[in-house]
C-alpha cells in the first residue's frame, strides 16, 4: 500500500466563503534556488500533445520530472523532443516519470523549483494550487482554471506566496499585441465602445456519435478497451467517477462540461487577450448569451455571447460580442469591398477615429481599410511597452531568475480568465446574468451561482 498517499497531509487554507484543503507533500520546503549553472528544475505535468510544448520550452532547464496520465504518451514526448533536438535532450531524458502528480511531489518535492500544467482544464486548479502551496513557480496552460471562483483562489495564492506565474495565452508576448495597447493609450483609435472577436472553434464532437448529439456514453452496448498505460483515475482526477471512455480522450474533452470549458477555454484567452488589455476591460457588469442548445453534461456547437463593461476612467463602456461555431459578425463598414474576414479568428475593435482588426493571436495588427493604415502610418507612435523575446516559456523563466514579472501572470490573467469563463456561467443559465465583481456573485439569478464554483471528488481535493 502506498502510504503516501493514504496518510497524506493537507495544506489548510481558507477563504472568505470555505476552508479548503490541498494536497502537499510529506517533505514541503520552500523551493530551491536555481542551480549552480542557473538551470531551474522543472517538472512537467502533462507532457505530450499541448505539454509538448512545456517539454520544448523548458528542454534547456534541469527538467527532473515528466507526470503524464498515460505512461505511453510521456515517453512518446522524450523521443519527440530528441527528434527535434537530439544534441539537448539530455536533461529531458534523464527526468523522472509519474502518472500522478502527487505521487511526483512526495517522492521530488524538495527537488522542483518550477512546474509547467499543461492537463485538461478541470485539473489545472487542483495542481497549480498544490505546486503553489508548496512555493513552486506554476505556468499554466490556458484557460487558467476551470470555473471563476478557482481563477479567483489561484491569483489569491499566486500573490501570497509570491510565486512567479504564467498563463499560456502566448499571443501576450506578440509584438503586435503590445503595438495595440500603445495604439489605445495614444488615442489612435479614439474611443472605443464596441468589440467584436469570432472562431471556427469549436471541432471537438464526441468520437463514434453524430456531431452535435454529445450523448453520454452507453456501456451496455459498447465496453471500449481501456490503454494498459493510463492511469484512469488519475485522468478524472476531481472530475465524477466514471468508466474509461475514449469519447473523453485524448482531447475531446474540450466538450464535455466536467473536464473542458468549450471554445471559451481552448481560444477565448487568445483571440480577446488583445483588445482586454488595451482596454483595460476589467469584469464585465452583465453577460448575455444565446447559443445552440447547451446541455448538462456538453457545451452548444456555437453561441454568440454579449458582455457588457463599465467606463473605465476616461474610457467609455464597450460592447464586446463574441461568437464562435464560425458565425461570422458583419463585414464592417470599413473593410474593403473585394476582402473578407479570416474564418478562423479575428478581433475588431471599432473607435471614434479608426477600425482595427486583428488576427488570432495579434501576430498582425491593421487599421482598415489599408488606405487609411498607410495614411496614419506615419503619426502612429513609437513603440514604448517593452517587447518580449523567446516566447512565454522563456518569459516565465526569465522571471524565475530575477528578470521582469512574465505579462500574462496570474495578476492579470486571473482576473482575464474570469471573464472569459463568466461567458459559459451566462450560456449554461440560458440568461442575462448580471455579475458583482467584488462579491463573486451573479446577483439577478441565484440558480446561476452553481456555475461560478464546483463540487470536487473526494480524495483528489
Amino acid at each position: 500500500m502506498d502510504t503516501s498517499i493514504t496518510r497524506r497531509n493537507f495544506l489548510k487554507t481558507t477563504t472568505a466563503a470555505s476552508a479548503l484543503a490541498f494536497p502537499a507533500v510529506l517533505r514541503a520546503q520552500a523551493p530551491g534556488t536555481p542551480t549552480p549553472n542557473n538551470r531551474v528544475n522543472v517538472a512537467v505535468i502533462g507532457a505530450n500533445g499541448r505539454g509538448g510544448a512545456a517539454v520544448e520550452g523548458v528542454h534547456n532547464e534541469n527538467v527532473v520530472a515528466l507526470c503524464d496520465v498515460d505512461a505511453e504518451r510521456g515517453r512518446e514526448a522524450v523521443k519527440k523532443l530528441k527528434g527535434r533536438f537530439p544534441e539537448e535532450a539530455a536533461s529531458v531524458e534523464g527526468a523522472e516519470h509519474f502518472q500522478d502528480y502527487r505521487k511526483m511531489f512526495d517522492k521530488l518535492g524538495n527537488k522542483i523549483d518550477a512546474v509547467t500544467i499543461s492537463t485538461p482544464d478541470h485539473m489545472h486548479f487542483p495542481i497549480a494550487m498544490t505546486a503553489m502551496s508548496l512555493g513552486k513557480h506554476v505556468y499554466v496552460e490556458k484557460p487558467l482554471a476551470h470555473t471563476v471562483w478557482e481563477t479567483r483562489e489561484m491569483t489569491r495564492l499566486a500573490k501570497e506566496k509570491k510565486v512567479i506565474t504564467q498563463m499560456g495565452n502566448q499571443g501576450h508576448t506578440h509584438d503586435g499585441t503590445r503595438l495595440l495597447k500603445e495604439w489605445v493609450e495614444a488615442g489612435v483609435l479614439g474611443e472605443v465602445r464596441e468589440v467584436v472577436s469570432w472562431t471556427n472553434r469549436p471541432f471537438y464532437p464526441p468520437w463514434r456519435e453524430p456531431v452535435g448529439s454529445f450523448k453520454l456514453p452507453d456501456h451496455s452496448k459498447f465496453m471500449p478497451v481501456m490503454p494498459k498505460s493510463l492511469n484512469w483515475d488519475a485522468w478524472l482526477g476531481v472530475a465524477k467517477e466514471r468508466e474509461y471512455d475514449p469519447c473523453y480522450m485524448p482531447w475531446k474533452w474540450r466538450g464535455w462540461w466536467d473536464f473542458g470549458t468549450g471554445p471559451f477555454g481552448d481560444v477565448a484567452c487568445h483571440i480577446m487577450d488583445g483588445a482586454y488589455w488595451a482596454l483595460n476591460l476589467g469584469a464585465p457588469t452583465s453577460v448575455e448569451a444565446m447559443s445552440t442548445q447547451a446541455t448538462d453534461v456538453a457545451c452548444p456547437l456555437a453561441s454568440i455571447v454579449t458582455s457588457h463593461f463599465p467606463a473605465r476612467g476616461s474610457m467609455p463602456p464597450v460592447k464586446y460580442t463574441w461568437s464562435d461555431g464560425s458565425l461570422m459578425p458583419p463585414f464592417p463598414v470599413d473593410l474593403e469591398l473585394d476582402r473578407s474576414l479570416p474564418d478562423e479568428a479575428g478581433t475588431l475593435l471599432f473607435g471614434s477615429k479608426c477600425t482595427v482588426l486583428c488576427s488570432f493571436y495579434y501576430e498582425t495588427v491593421r487599421i482598415i481599410p489599408e488606405a487609411k493604415m498607410r495614411q496614419m502610418a506615419p503619426s502612429l507612435p513609437a513603440k514604448t511597452i517593452p517587447r518580449v523575446q523567446g516566447g512565454p516559456f522563456a518569459e516565465w523563466l526569465r522571471g524565475i531568475k530575477g528578470g521582469p514579472k512574465p505579462g500574462s501572470n496570474f495578476e492579470y490573467s486571473g482576473p482575464f480568465s474570469e471573464t472569459v469563463l463568466l461567458s459559459n456561467v451566462a450560456i449554461r443559465s440560458r440568461r442575462r446574468i448580471e455579475w458583482d465583481s467584488k462579491a463573486m456573485r451573479v446577483t439577478n439569478l441565484e440558480s446561476a451561482n452553481k456555475f461560478v464554483k464546483k463540487d470536487y471528488r473526494p480524495g483528489w481535493f
